[in-house]
């Protein structure tokens, strides 16, 4: 199982989400990213940054 906490990469947030693999976080994270912090867009520094915080669980 992988775990991502979105504060790690967004202070204050305190959001998280456990999946099987690495796709299954950012199914989650992504539409978060959008509705809680108005991200529209994955840059590929964005998607750098949770994938270094994805911690195996």
């Amino acid at each position: 199982m992988k775990r991502f906490t979105c504060g790690d990469v967004i202070p204050g947030c305190d959001a998280a989400f456990t999946a099987a693999d690495e796709d299954g976080i950012f199914a989650q994270a992504v539409p978060h990213g959008a509705t809680a912090h108005g991200i529209d867009e994955v840059t590929p520094e964005l998607a750098a940054a949770v994938r270094a915080h994805i911690h195996t669980v």
